[in-house]
């Protein structure tokens, strides 16, 4: 069994550069998450067999997509600001509704293995996960809110298998699909 899910990674060498900067200027108790992992999930398939595996790797290569531009801008948190268990940044609203196209071809292609999504996709790349509850942090996010961390082209789509340790997560690439 492994552990997968469909991501687009963040490989502008700026925009992680910009990230990890921030990461390390906010003041909070929560683990940021390593530069070579940070990407925004497409969708998460978890725990599956080599031969489901296969299958998707398959359905996830029929997926046609044209390279597209994304902004990265503004932080936010999850489920709210008063308590919040992941830190984002966002993206500009063209960017972002590429991503959700992106997203639903996805769906898309995998529904019909099995797979949908059980959440509305939202383009937010995961900066923090809060593991103890640290209180309000709005206060401290506020000054970040319009906070612009570069762009990006989109130009590939990976299937990864997450392999979770004691360190934070493992990631490694399945299969590559290219924007055409």
């Amino acid at each position: 069994m492994m552990r997968v899910f469909v991501a687009v990674e963040i490989s502008n060498e700026e925009v992680v550069n910009s990230i990890t900067n921030l990461q390390s200027k906010i003041r909070i108790k929560a683990k940021p998450i390593e530069p070579q992992n940070l990407h925004f999930t497409l969708q998460f398939l978890g725990e599956i067999s080599n031969e489901v595996s296969q299958k998707i790797k398959q359905a996830l290569k029929t997926i046609e997509f044209s390279s597209f531009k994304i902004k990265f801008k503004g932080l936010g948190a999850f489920p709210k600001m008063k308590s919040p268990r992941v830190i984002w940044i966002g993206t500009d609203e063209v960017g972002g509704d590429a991503l959700i196209d992106l997203a639903k071809k996805v769906e898309n292609v995998l529904s019909p293995i099995g797979f949908s999504s059980d959440k509305l996709f939202k383009s937010h790349i995961t900066i923090f996960r809060i593991k103890n509850k640290i209180g309000d942090i709005s206060k401290e996010l506020e000054k970040f809110e319009t906070f612009e961390f570069g762009s990006q082209e989109i130009s590939k789509i990976k299937l990864k298998q997450s392999v979770l340790t004691p360190q934070g997560p493992v990631y490694s690439d399945l299969v590559e699909i290219e924007a055409k």
